[in-house]
């Protein structure tokens, strides 16, 4: 028989949090476990391995849903991969929209910063904010 683990251990090999490991299991992200006599979780090694592979897309920003699309294709390496590339190439642009939104904040606040103002009448972010140029 193989070595099955406890959710507390899965949550340790895996590097993915308890209750994170029951919100994975409730959206069907990894298969309901088998239980022991005792009713507690059973975890295989290939629950283990599906966690680290959810764990890195997540990481890696890719949704629920995503991630989902991924492990079916995963399950089905004689697929072609088209649509995890395209999801890539979208992802890859979603992330370097929000780099240039951080730019532009980065740049923006570093115009308001140290104000030396000595009352908020004066203060550069307080103007900034109440301004209707800002929107």
């Amino acid at each position: 028989m193989s070595a099955t683990y406890s959710i507390g251990t899965l949550s340790h090999l895996s590097g993915v949090n308890i209750e994170t490991i029951r919100y994975y299991e409730r959206v069907e992200l990894l298969p309901a476990p088998v239980r022991g006599n005792n009713g507690y979780r059973r975890y295989d090694a290939a629950a283990v391995q599906r966690l680290a592979f959810v764990r890195r897309g997540r990481e890696l920003g890719f949704t629920v849903d995503e991630i989902r699309r991924l492990l079916e294709l995963a399950n089905h390496p004689e697929h072609p991969c088209a649509g995890a590339d395209e999801m890539v190439v979208e992802h890859l642009a979603d992330i370097e929209g929000k780099i240039r939104d951080l730019r532009r904040m980065r740049k923006a606040l570093r115009e308001l910063a140290l104000c030396h103002s000595q009352t908020a009448a004066h203060c550069r972010l307080i103007q900034a904010l109440g301004s209707r140029g800002s929107d």
